[in-house]
């Protein structure tokens, strides 16, 4: 009888799942949208409205970047083109950009334990030629120099009359007090790279982050060369590189330094180089050799969104990533003749390419 009874409830339990499972199916999750990277060559979008952008708008964007002296300009959003125009494989003078290069090298290097952000120029053994630097100044940290906040203002290779005008008297702040656009803190970088990992910075950039992003323009030793001054031992380390290939490198920070399954940067590092640790004015605050936006602050009229950032440099060259819109912008100007577009022109064009950003489709989602 009990093992009747017991049979009759366990089918009478079954039922009672089986009916629950039919009126109450299983919610399902939302399927993760994966992240896109190009491969060999980028991909692009078949039409920007799926993405949530007006092509007449961006139209209007093309229209006045004509205006001025764009050279070319390449927007990706969600890892594919959305828009591009000029001469986006031409490969120009990158300028001050290359110091976010470096930067990258530095956090695999940190990464590695190759170096400390706490070590300092005496122990590192870094000197300049006379008048050489100070006791006082060598107690500048690796960090130091990547916010630029050394207080050695030693003279500099690669610096301009307005850089040189603007340098403040040796000793005048000590270290970590005050933040300087220094050419010195930049190429000593350089300098201190290569002594602590043994390599090339053109060959640890192509090795390390050009390769594994699968650069399609960028050659070594065809576009990076060494500007040496008498004023100091460390050189400029200059690069030259198309539209297309730098906005890898803004992809590979947006995506936190991950590239398809592999982590060319760690994480933690991207995050530290993009936080303001100055305040820069107009153009907001300054990283790890990054520009960061501040209260909407970075480029003059266009207003960006909080935990924007950009590698910039002279003429009107600029890496702009947009981690709340999941978008890389490129602009190039053609600087190797005297052409320049100003802050104020940048950001007229920014201006114009963000207003055709419309409401993203529901599909959409930010990968």
């Amino acid at each position: 009888m009990k093992t009747h009874t017991t049979l009759r409830l366990q089918t009478l339990l079954l039922g009672l799942c089986l009916l629950s499972a039919l009126q109450c199916p299983a919610q399902t999750q939302p399927a993760k949208l994966v992240p896109v990277y190009p491969g060999k060559t980028w991909s692009s979008a078949d039409a920007p409205e799926k993405y949530g952008w007006s092509p007449e708008k961006l139209q209007q964007a093309r229209a006045y970047s004509g205006t001025i002296a764009t050279e070319a300009v390449m927007i990706v959003h969600k890892g594919v083109i959305l828009d591009q125009w000029g001469a986006t494989t031409k490969r120009l003078n990158i300028h001050s950009i290359r110091k976010s290069f470096i930067s990258a090298l530095y956090g695999i290097a940190v990464e590695a334990g190759q170096i400390s952000l706490d070590d300092t120029l005496e122990k590192l053994g870094i000197d300049d030629r006379a008048p050489s630097l100070t006791a006082a100044e060598k107690q500048a940290t690796v960090g130091d120099l990547l916010k630029a906040r050394s207080g050695v203002y030693h003279p500099a290779a690669y610096e301009t009359a307005s850089m040189k005008k603007k340098r403040p008297a040796r000793g005048a702040h000590p270290r970590g007090a005050f933040w300087y656009y220094n050419n010195w803190d930049f190429n000593a970088l350089g300098g201190i790279y290569e002594k602590v990992a043994k390599q090339n910075v053109f060959d640890a950039f192509r090795q390390h982050i050009a390769a594994p992003l699968q650069m399609e323009d960028f050659q070594v030793p065809a576009d990076t060369k060494f500007v040496n001054e008498p004023e100091s031992d460390f050189p400029a380390y200059v690069f030259r590189m198309s539209a297309r290939d730098m906005a890898r490198f803004g992809l590979l920070y947006l995506r936190n330094g991950k590239w398809a399954d592999k982590q060319i940067l760690p994480e933690k590092w991207v995050r530290e180089s993009v936080a303001a640790y100055s305040k820069t004015g107009g153009s907001g605050g300054y990283g790890y050799l990054w520009w960061v936006a501040v209260d909407g602050r970075h480029y003059p009229g266009a207003e960006l969104p909080d935990g924007s950032y950009s590698a910039r440099g002279a003429g009107g060259h600029c890496i702009l990533i947009l981690p709340e819109y999941d978008l890389v912008i490129v602009h190039r100007v053609n600087t190797d003749i005297p052409n320049k577009v100003t802050s104020a022109q940048l950001g007229k064009l920014l201006k114009l390419i963000l207003d055709a950003k419309m409401q993203a489709p529901a599909s959409q989602g930010r990968a």
